[in-house]
């Protein structure tokens, strides 16, 4: 029989932490909050990997600001991945409004409006901390899966970053490495072929063509320096709160190869510069990534091998990802097996379709007495979901349906003035604003190319064997006119022609 007391010692058992942990709210039995079933995730289980998902307008947001304001408040960092634009509020204090005091009644909780510290970041022309790497600390792996290339093309890109590595040419932005593709196709074609190998004009031009796909997707912003150093992502304010790093993606919706690109690019570096931390009672940083199924949908095979693998490593490093989206579904099922918290709000079953996700959904979960999960998964409220993790020992946490609670931040954006005064307070801005244009592959390759040009067009100056050549002809042609003129012949003609001249003169 299901009882409020049983259900109560089933959910304090199941979510009991002797460490610190994340408040999420209170359990719901029949329709019911029970404001002593605390549904909290251990600190230390954040670095798990996580899934939030359910349907517009269910309160995902609103999820992910309360998960994001008690990691600062634990002084975890974050970084959130903000596609729709609708996070900056965790940036100025939240206000008592009537509904918000009631539902935090209900749960037994306190209320207190409270603003955290915020960075701005931007992959494009929004103001902010602008992000940059170059493509050489990208690497020819990584660069080429980017690129979606097959293995012969992956192959001739490392030959131009090996290439560029012996040339000693930086590869820092797409100017450069389109720079590289052309001249080993035309003009340092046969040094190419020579030192490492023949190289397929039709190769390089796919290659090319694939540079300029992304280079259409606004890449020449992101590729460039000054690089940003992930360092800046894990920093603590003087009152010992993680700092919130909103990524502002809302103009980029329609490029998510550009997304993917930094997602990729982030995650890679974050493993290979990020020590090993163990058993570590709380996470380094923790990851929000909304929208993802704008980045799964657009990676190949090779691309979502790469972030599966990233994802099942870098929890080593205490890093903590979480996927947000709409359908569980849009997750591919090896990075779906990887998570450790999972965070469901409502469903809609408007067709078929929906209804067989929404049970395939229901299978992810753990099975429960309390609840039909496939027919609670469509009528829960908003700032309702159900709530799975792993406990301090790794063990999955009762299946429970849970009543959010409210965010303490403001649960609307900033003014264009609130983000103007964050930036003009931000010593990140400043660090960031100055773009370099050091000498690179391409004005490397130009220089070369112009000096060919300037030898071309020098004339061309004789050699000692001409020279000689040319006195001994100028000599042998002197000799031959002065042998002409003191011959007899020569002689006794000219004084002919003389005789005549002065014999008529004197008539």
């Amino acid at each position: 029989m299901k009882t409020p007391d049983k259900f109560l010692e089933h959910i304090n058992a199941g979510y009991l932490s002797k460490g610190d942990s994340i408040l999420l709210g209170s359990a719901i039995l029949d329709g019911e909050t029970i404001g002593e079933a605390k549904v909290a995730i251990p600190l230390k289980t954040m670095n798990r990997h996580g899934l939030i998902a359910g349907a517009t307008g269910t309160g995902k947001t609103k999820t992910i600001q309360v998960l994001s304001e008690q990691l600062s408040a634990a002084g975890v960092p974050v970084l959130m991945m903000d596609i729709k634009g609708d996070f900056s509020g965790i940036a100025m204090a939240g206000e008592a409004k009537d509904f918000i005091l009631e539902r935090t009644l209900k749960m037994g909780v306190d209320y207190k409006p409270t603003g955290f510290p915020v960075e701005l970041l931007s992959l494009s022309e929004q103001s902010g901390v602008r992000l940059r790497a170059t493509i050489s600390e990208f690497g020819p792996v990584l660069f080429s899966r980017i690129l979606n290339l097959n293995d012969t093309q992956t192959g001739v890109m490392s030959v131009i970053f090996k290439y560029c590595d012996d040339k000693k040419m930086p590869l820092i932005d797409v100017n450069d490495i389109k720079k590289v593709i052309n001249y080993i196709s035309e003009e340092g074609k046969k040094e190419i072929d020579e030192h490492y190998g023949r190289i397929s004009p039709s190769t390089t031009g796919i290659i090319l063509r694939k540079i300029i796909e992304l280079e259409q997707q606004g890449a020449n912003r992101f590729f460039g320096e000054l690089s940003f150093d992930i360092q800046d992502l894990m920093r603590i304010d003087n009152q010992g709160r993680g700092y919130v790093n909103i990524l502002r993606l809302n103009d980029i919706q329609d490029k998510p190869k550009l997304f993917s690109t930094f997602m990729l690019g982030l995650l890679a570096e974050i493993y290979q510069e990020m020590p090993e931390q163990g058993d570590s009672d709380r996470p380094e940083l923790v990851i929000f990534i909304d929208e993802a199924h704008l980045i799964f949908k657009e990676a190949s095979n090779v691309l979502l091998e790469q972030i599966e693998t990233i994802v099942k490593l870098i929890r080593s490093k205490g890093i903590g990802i979480f996927f947000i989206t709409q359908n569980p579904m849009d997750v591919p099922s090896g990075i779906l097996a990887q998570l450790g918290l999972k965070i469901q709000h409502a469903l809609r079953a408007f067709t078929a379709n929906d209804r067989k996700a929404i049970k395939s959904t229901a299978e992810n979960y753990p099975l429960s007495e309390y609840y039909q999960t496939d027919t609670m998964l469509t009528s829960l409220g908003i700032g309702e979901a159900f709530v799975t993790a792993l406990s301090e020992k790794g063990n999955p946490t009762p299946l429970a349906a849970t009543m959010i609670r409210p965010p303490e931040s403001r649960m609307d954006v900033l003014t264009s003035a609130e983000i103007d005064a964050i930036n003009a307070k931000s010593s990140l801005v400043r660090k960031y604003s100055e773009v370099i244009d050091r000498e690179s592959a391409y004005e490397i390759l130009n220089a070369k190319l112009s000096k060919q040009e300037a030898e071309k067009e020098e004339p061309a100056m004789p050699t000692s064997k001409t020279v000689k050549k040319s006195d001994t002809e100028m000599s042998q042609a002197t000799k031959s006119v002065v042998k002409v003129l003191t011959s007899a012949t020569f002689i006794r003609g000219a004084f002919g022609v003389l005789s005549k001249l002065m014999a008529k003169s004197r008539r």
